[in-house]
């Protein structure tokens, strides 16, 4: 299993996520990339891994393997209306 990393930023986010009553974990970004419901490209050799969380949110999850460590960059919630529209 590989090793995944956080930067501070994302650390930081997750931070402010939750003071602004979007309730976020580490857990919850681990599942996002071990199991997520969608994977596609993102800029560069970045992938976004993306996970329902409730009836109308999903979050985005912004990474990097390297290695054998997948470092987390950011992440994001969404509505699900928005990026459930079009199968990858």
């Amino acid at each position: 299993m590989r090793h995944i990393r956080f930067t501070d930023h994302v650390r930081t986010k997750i931070a402010v996520l939750n003071a602004h009553g979007f309730p976020v974990t580490e857990d919850m970004v681990r599942l996002s990339l071990r199991s997520p419901d969608r994977v596609e490209p993102a800029r560069g050799i970045r992938k976004l891994a993306q996970k329902a969380l409730d009836a109308t949110h999903v979050l985005r999850v912004v990474y990097v393997e390297a290695g054998q460590d997948i470092l987390v960059i950011t992440l994001y919630p969404g509505r699900r209306t928005r990026y459930e529209k079009d199968p990858v």
